[in-house]
Protein backbone atom coordinates (compact mmCIF):
# COMPACT_ATOMS: atom_id res chain seq x y z
CA UNK A 1 0.00 0.00 0.00
CA UNK A 2 1.59 3.37 -1.13
CA UNK A 3 -0.12 6.55 1.00
CA UNK A 4 -1.40 9.50 -0.55
CA UNK A 5 0.56 12.08 0.73
CA UNK A 6 -1.71 14.60 2.55
CA UNK A 7 -0.76 17.87 4.08
CA UNK A 8 -0.32 17.70 7.56
CA UNK A 9 -2.07 19.10 10.24
CA UNK A 10 -2.06 18.90 14.04
CA UNK A 11 -5.27 18.60 15.73
CA UNK A 12 -4.89 19.23 19.70
CA UNK A 13 -1.45 18.01 19.43
CA UNK A 14 -2.21 14.63 17.38
CA UNK A 15 -1.13 14.68 14.22
CA UNK A 16 -3.23 13.66 11.09
CA UNK A 17 -1.94 13.62 7.45
CA UNK A 18 1.14 13.46 6.08
CA UNK A 19 3.43 10.33 7.02
CA UNK A 20 2.01 10.50 10.34
CA UNK A 21 -0.11 7.04 11.37
CA UNK A 22 -3.61 6.82 10.51
CA UNK A 23 -5.49 7.84 13.88
CA UNK A 24 -8.74 6.59 15.43
CA UNK A 25 -11.52 8.88 16.65
CA UNK A 26 -15.04 8.40 17.54
CA UNK A 27 -17.93 10.36 18.77
CA UNK A 28 -20.09 10.75 22.49
CA UNK A 29 -23.44 9.14 22.04
CA UNK A 30 -24.48 11.15 25.89
CA UNK A 31 -26.71 14.19 26.43
CA UNK A 32 -23.90 16.94 26.73
CA UNK A 33 -26.08 18.49 29.10
CA UNK A 34 -25.39 15.41 31.16
CA UNK A 35 -21.65 15.76 32.64
CA UNK A 36 -21.19 13.07 34.60
CA UNK A 37 -22.81 10.53 31.88
CA UNK A 38 -20.63 12.08 28.96
CA UNK A 39 -17.40 11.82 31.00
CA UNK A 40 -17.65 8.47 31.61
CA UNK A 41 -18.27 7.77 28.17
CA UNK A 42 -15.62 9.77 27.18
CA UNK A 43 -13.08 8.32 29.91
CA UNK A 44 -14.44 4.66 28.39
CA UNK A 45 -13.63 5.24 24.81
CA UNK A 46 -10.29 6.74 25.68
CA UNK A 47 -9.46 3.62 27.91
CA UNK A 48 -10.24 1.88 24.53
CA UNK A 49 -7.70 3.69 22.21
CA UNK A 50 -9.96 6.26 20.99
CA UNK A 51 -7.76 9.07 19.70
CA UNK A 52 -9.58 12.04 19.29
CA UNK A 53 -12.99 12.37 20.23
CA UNK A 54 -16.54 14.58 18.84
CA UNK A 55 -19.15 15.56 20.56
CA UNK A 56 -22.14 17.56 19.94
CA UNK A 57 -23.13 20.79 19.84
CA UNK A 58 -26.71 21.51 19.50
CA UNK A 59 -26.94 25.13 21.22
CA UNK A 60 -24.24 27.73 22.16
CA UNK A 61 -24.34 26.87 25.71
CA UNK A 62 -23.39 23.57 25.39
CA UNK A 63 -19.80 25.17 24.50
CA UNK A 64 -19.55 25.41 28.59
CA UNK A 65 -18.54 21.44 28.71
CA UNK A 66 -15.87 22.03 26.54
CA UNK A 67 -12.99 23.61 29.38
CA UNK A 68 -14.47 20.93 31.98
CA UNK A 69 -14.21 17.51 29.30
CA UNK A 70 -10.72 19.28 28.46
CA UNK A 71 -9.68 19.40 31.90
CA UNK A 72 -10.92 15.78 33.17
CA UNK A 73 -9.63 13.75 30.21
CA UNK A 74 -6.20 14.75 28.03
CA UNK A 75 -7.82 13.92 24.67
CA UNK A 76 -8.32 16.21 21.88
CA UNK A 77 -12.10 17.29 21.05
CA UNK A 78 -13.72 18.30 18.25
CA UNK A 79 -16.61 20.19 18.24
CA UNK A 80 -19.83 19.06 15.48
CA UNK A 81 -21.86 22.09 14.41
CA UNK A 82 -24.68 22.56 12.26
CA UNK A 83 -27.68 25.23 11.07
CA UNK A 84 -25.97 27.93 13.82
CA UNK A 85 -22.33 28.85 12.96
CA UNK A 86 -22.22 30.84 16.34
CA UNK A 87 -21.46 27.69 17.60
CA UNK A 88 -18.38 27.14 15.81
CA UNK A 89 -17.52 30.63 16.86
CA UNK A 90 -18.33 30.13 20.72
CA UNK A 91 -16.52 26.46 20.59
CA UNK A 92 -13.81 28.09 19.57
CA UNK A 93 -13.39 30.35 21.94
CA UNK A 94 -13.60 27.49 24.81
CA UNK A 95 -10.98 26.03 23.56
CA UNK A 96 -12.21 23.70 21.77
CA UNK A 97 -9.54 21.42 19.67
CA UNK A 98 -11.33 21.05 16.17
CA UNK A 99 -14.47 21.73 14.82
CA UNK A 100 -16.68 19.90 11.86
CA UNK A 101 -18.83 22.40 9.59
CA UNK A 102 -21.20 20.93 7.42
CA UNK A 103 -21.49 23.50 4.17
CA UNK A 104 -25.18 21.96 3.83
CA UNK A 105 -26.38 22.83 6.96
CA UNK A 106 -24.85 26.09 7.35
CA UNK A 107 -25.56 27.24 3.78
CA UNK A 108 -24.25 30.80 3.85
CA UNK A 109 -21.16 31.93 2.58
CA UNK A 110 -20.17 34.85 4.85
CA UNK A 111 -21.24 32.80 7.80
CA UNK A 112 -18.52 30.25 6.96
CA UNK A 113 -16.25 32.86 6.13
CA UNK A 114 -16.50 34.51 9.80
CA UNK A 115 -16.00 30.56 10.93
CA UNK A 116 -12.61 30.58 8.87
CA UNK A 117 -11.11 33.71 9.93
CA UNK A 118 -11.77 32.97 13.56
CA UNK A 119 -10.44 29.17 12.76
CA UNK A 120 -7.26 30.70 11.56
CA UNK A 121 -6.89 33.64 14.35
CA UNK A 122 -7.09 30.75 16.89
CA UNK A 123 -4.76 28.51 14.79
CA UNK A 124 -7.97 25.82 14.94
CA UNK A 125 -8.20 23.17 12.20
CA UNK A 126 -11.25 22.59 10.67
CA UNK A 127 -13.27 19.57 9.39
CA UNK A 128 -15.53 19.85 6.41
CA UNK A 129 -17.76 17.42 6.74
CA UNK A 130 -20.14 16.78 3.63
CA UNK A 131 -22.22 14.59 4.07
CA UNK A 132 -24.70 13.47 0.46
CA UNK A 133 -28.25 13.89 2.57
CA UNK A 134 -27.59 17.40 3.83
CA UNK A 135 -26.08 19.01 0.58
CA UNK A 136 -26.23 22.52 -0.32
CA UNK A 137 -29.29 23.75 -2.44
CA UNK A 138 -27.12 25.13 -5.15
CA UNK A 139 -25.53 21.48 -5.07
CA UNK A 140 -29.08 19.98 -5.50
CA UNK A 141 -30.11 22.57 -7.93
CA UNK A 142 -27.21 20.99 -10.41
CA UNK A 143 -27.24 17.17 -9.01
CA UNK A 144 -31.45 16.29 -7.82
CA UNK A 145 -30.06 13.25 -7.00
CA UNK A 146 -26.77 13.02 -4.84
CA UNK A 147 -23.87 11.66 -5.86
CA UNK A 148 -19.83 11.38 -5.46
CA UNK A 149 -19.58 14.46 -8.13
CA UNK A 150 -21.84 16.29 -5.67
CA UNK A 151 -19.93 15.78 -2.84
CA UNK A 152 -16.82 16.16 -4.48
CA UNK A 153 -18.20 19.59 -5.47
CA UNK A 154 -19.02 20.71 -2.54
CA UNK A 155 -16.10 19.87 -0.65
CA UNK A 156 -13.92 21.18 -3.13
CA UNK A 157 -16.05 24.53 -3.08
CA UNK A 158 -15.57 24.71 0.43
CA UNK A 159 -11.72 24.20 0.79
CA UNK A 160 -11.47 26.79 -1.80
CA UNK A 161 -13.50 29.12 0.68
CA UNK A 162 -11.51 28.56 3.29
CA UNK A 163 -8.06 28.65 1.96
CA UNK A 164 -9.35 32.32 0.39
CA UNK A 165 -9.80 33.23 3.77
CA UNK A 166 -5.62 32.02 4.65
CA UNK A 167 -7.45 28.82 6.60
CA UNK A 168 -5.43 25.42 5.52
CA UNK A 169 -5.39 23.48 8.61
CA UNK A 170 -8.22 21.33 6.98
CA UNK A 171 -9.22 18.11 7.22
CA UNK A 172 -12.29 16.36 4.48
CA UNK A 173 -14.77 13.84 4.92
CA UNK A 174 -17.62 13.03 1.79
CA UNK A 175 -19.66 10.48 3.42
CA UNK A 176 -22.72 8.23 2.34
CA UNK A 177 -24.53 5.30 3.78
CA UNK A 178 -23.87 3.88 0.22
CA UNK A 179 -20.34 2.27 0.42
CA UNK A 180 -19.85 2.41 -3.12
CA UNK A 181 -20.70 6.02 -3.61
CA UNK A 182 -18.56 6.70 -0.86
CA UNK A 183 -15.74 4.92 -2.08
CA UNK A 184 -15.99 7.14 -5.25
CA UNK A 185 -16.06 10.35 -3.22
CA UNK A 186 -13.51 9.78 -1.79
CA UNK A 187 -11.33 8.85 -4.48
CA UNK A 188 -12.46 11.76 -6.74
CA UNK A 189 -11.28 13.97 -3.96
CA UNK A 190 -8.37 12.43 -3.42
CA UNK A 191 -7.01 12.71 -6.78
CA UNK A 192 -7.64 16.70 -6.44
CA UNK A 193 -6.64 17.56 -3.10
CA UNK A 194 -3.97 17.17 -0.77
CA UNK A 195 -6.14 17.92 2.55
CA UNK A 196 -6.15 15.04 4.75
CA UNK A 197 -8.70 13.11 4.80
CA UNK A 198 -11.19 11.58 7.66
CA UNK A 199 -12.59 8.51 6.33
CA UNK A 200 -15.99 6.73 7.03
CA UNK A 201 -19.27 5.58 6.21
CA UNK A 202 -22.14 7.72 7.77
CA UNK A 203 -25.35 5.89 9.25
CA UNK A 204 -23.86 2.63 8.90
CA UNK A 205 -26.03 0.73 11.14
CA UNK A 206 -26.20 -1.43 14.23
CA UNK A 207 -22.78 -2.93 15.40
CA UNK A 208 -22.47 -6.07 13.37
CA UNK A 209 -24.04 -5.18 10.18
CA UNK A 210 -22.35 -1.70 10.21
CA UNK A 211 -19.06 -2.98 11.19
CA UNK A 212 -19.04 -5.25 8.20
CA UNK A 213 -19.86 -2.57 5.89
CA UNK A 214 -17.45 0.02 7.25
CA UNK A 215 -14.77 -2.57 7.19
CA UNK A 216 -15.52 -3.35 3.20
CA UNK A 217 -15.63 1.19 2.70
CA UNK A 218 -12.99 2.27 5.04
CA UNK A 219 -10.76 -1.05 4.50
CA UNK A 220 -10.51 -0.64 0.28
CA UNK A 221 -9.78 3.25 0.85
CA UNK A 222 -7.18 2.43 3.41
CA UNK A 223 -5.88 -0.21 0.54
CA UNK A 224 -5.52 2.23 -2.17
CA UNK A 225 -3.66 4.38 0.40
CA UNK A 226 -6.33 6.83 1.03
CA UNK A 227 -6.89 7.93 4.22
CA UNK A 228 -5.53 9.62 7.36
CA UNK A 229 -7.72 9.63 10.04
CA UNK A 230 -11.19 6.94 10.56
CA UNK A 231 -14.45 6.52 12.38
CA UNK A 232 -16.23 3.57 12.45
CA UNK A 233 -20.13 4.92 12.45
CA UNK A 234 -22.43 2.15 14.82
CA UNK A 235 -25.69 2.40 16.43
CA UNK A 236 -24.23 1.89 19.77
CA UNK A 237 -22.03 2.04 22.60
CA UNK A 238 -19.13 4.41 21.08
CA UNK A 239 -16.11 1.49 22.16
CA UNK A 240 -17.80 -0.64 19.59
CA UNK A 241 -16.65 1.80 16.84
CA UNK A 242 -12.73 2.60 18.57
CA UNK A 243 -12.63 -1.74 18.90
CA UNK A 244 -13.69 -2.24 15.07
CA UNK A 245 -11.34 0.56 13.72
CA UNK A 246 -8.36 -0.90 15.71
CA UNK A 247 -9.74 -4.22 13.90
CA UNK A 248 -9.57 -2.53 10.57
CA UNK A 249 -6.30 -0.88 10.67
CA UNK A 250 -4.54 -3.99 12.34
CA UNK A 251 -5.70 -6.58 9.78
CA UNK A 252 -4.40 -4.40 7.09
CA UNK A 253 -1.17 -3.91 8.76
CA UNK A 254 -1.61 -0.26 9.39
CA UNK A 255 -1.21 -0.17 13.37
CA UNK A 256 -0.39 -2.77 15.49
CA UNK A 257 -2.33 -2.25 18.90
CA UNK A 258 -4.12 -4.10 21.51
CA UNK A 259 -4.72 -8.12 21.45
CA UNK A 260 -5.41 -9.74 18.21
CA UNK A 261 -7.53 -12.84 18.55
CA UNK A 262 -7.21 -15.99 16.65
CA UNK A 263 -10.15 -18.24 17.47
CA UNK A 264 -11.88 -21.42 16.15
CA UNK A 265 -15.40 -20.97 14.83
CA UNK A 266 -15.78 -24.58 16.45
CA UNK A 267 -17.57 -27.51 15.39
CA UNK A 268 -18.92 -30.87 16.41
CA UNK A 269 -15.27 -32.13 17.48
CA UNK A 270 -15.70 -29.12 20.47
CA UNK A 271 -16.26 -30.08 23.78
CA UNK A 272 -16.23 -26.67 25.64
CA UNK A 273 -18.88 -23.45 25.29
CA UNK A 274 -15.77 -21.47 23.38
CA UNK A 275 -18.15 -19.31 22.07
CA UNK A 276 -18.77 -17.62 25.87
CA UNK A 277 -14.48 -18.29 26.35
CA UNK A 278 -13.88 -15.58 23.89
CA UNK A 279 -16.49 -13.58 24.67
CA UNK A 280 -15.59 -12.96 28.29
CA UNK A 281 -11.90 -12.95 27.44
CA UNK A 282 -12.65 -10.20 24.62
CA UNK A 283 -14.63 -8.52 27.63
CA UNK A 284 -11.74 -8.26 30.04
CA UNK A 285 -8.82 -6.91 27.31
CA UNK A 286 -10.42 -4.40 25.25
CA UNK A 287 -8.21 -1.97 26.78
CA UNK A 288 -4.75 -3.82 26.71
CA UNK A 289 -2.84 -1.85 24.04
CA UNK A 290 0.43 -4.14 23.46
CA UNK A 291 -0.06 -5.71 20.72
CA UNK A 292 -0.26 -9.80 20.76
CA UNK A 293 -1.56 -12.26 19.15
CA UNK A 294 -3.81 -14.69 21.40
CA UNK A 295 -5.24 -18.15 20.49
CA UNK A 296 -8.63 -20.13 21.79
CA UNK A 297 -8.85 -23.12 20.04
CA UNK A 298 -11.20 -25.42 20.29
CA UNK A 299 -10.21 -29.07 19.88
CA UNK A 300 -6.84 -30.76 18.64
CA UNK A 301 -7.12 -30.35 15.45
CA UNK A 302 -5.70 -27.10 14.57
CA UNK A 303 -5.77 -25.75 18.13
CA UNK A 304 -2.10 -27.04 19.17
CA UNK A 305 -0.74 -25.50 16.10
CA UNK A 306 -2.37 -21.96 16.23
CA UNK A 307 -1.81 -21.67 19.94
CA UNK A 308 2.28 -22.67 19.61
CA UNK A 309 2.46 -20.08 16.51
CA UNK A 310 0.46 -16.98 18.53
CA UNK A 311 2.64 -15.24 21.00
CA UNK A 312 -0.24 -16.49 23.91
CA UNK A 313 -2.65 -19.27 23.10
CA UNK A 314 -4.95 -21.82 24.54
CA UNK A 315 -5.96 -24.92 23.45
CA UNK A 316 -8.94 -27.10 24.59
CA UNK A 317 -8.80 -30.34 25.28
CA UNK A 318 -11.34 -33.45 26.21
CA UNK A 319 -10.83 -32.86 30.03
CA UNK A 320 -8.33 -29.92 30.25
CA UNK A 321 -6.25 -27.22 28.38
CA UNK A 322 -3.25 -26.53 27.48
CA UNK A 323 -1.37 -22.86 27.79
CA UNK A 324 1.49 -22.09 25.39
CA UNK A 325 3.67 -18.98 25.07
CA UNK A 326 6.11 -18.51 22.02
CA UNK A 327 5.81 -21.63 20.63
CA UNK A 328 6.35 -23.72 23.46
CA UNK A 329 3.73 -25.59 26.04
CA UNK A 330 3.82 -23.78 29.35
CA UNK A 331 1.65 -25.31 31.59
CA UNK A 332 -0.82 -28.05 31.47
CA UNK A 333 -3.41 -29.72 32.98
CA UNK A 334 -5.69 -26.67 33.61
CA UNK A 335 -9.34 -27.09 34.67
CA UNK A 336 -11.47 -25.80 31.36
CA UNK A 337 -13.17 -23.69 33.47
CA UNK A 338 -9.96 -21.88 34.84
CA UNK A 339 -8.78 -21.47 31.61
CA UNK A 340 -9.74 -17.91 30.45
CA UNK A 341 -8.73 -16.39 33.36
CA UNK A 342 -5.33 -18.66 32.97
CA UNK A 343 -4.90 -17.12 29.64
CA UNK A 344 -5.65 -13.32 30.95
CA UNK A 345 -3.11 -13.08 33.65
CA UNK A 346 -0.73 -14.28 31.45
CA UNK A 347 -1.60 -11.79 29.20
CA UNK A 348 -0.77 -9.45 31.74
CA UNK A 349 2.19 -10.97 32.43
CA UNK A 350 3.26 -10.82 29.44
CA UNK A 351 2.56 -7.20 28.70
CA UNK A 352 4.48 -6.18 31.43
Amino acid sequence: MERKKTRAISVGGVKIGGDNPITVQSMLKTDPQNLQETLNQLRDVKRAGCELIRIALPQEETCKIIPFLKREVDIPIIGDVHFNHRIALKAIEAGIDCVRINPGTINNIKKLKEVASLARQRQIPVRIGINIGSLEKRILKKYPKPDANAMVESALSCVKLFEDEGHEAIKVSLKASDTLQTIEAYRKFSALSDCPLHVGITEAGPVFSGAIKSSVGIGILLHEGIGDTIRVSLTGNPVYEVTAAYHILRTLGLRKRGINIISCPTCGRCKVNLREVVEDFEKEITHIDTHINVAIMGCEVNGPGEARDADLGIAFGPQSAVLFSKGAVKRKGIPREMAKDVLVEEIHNFSH
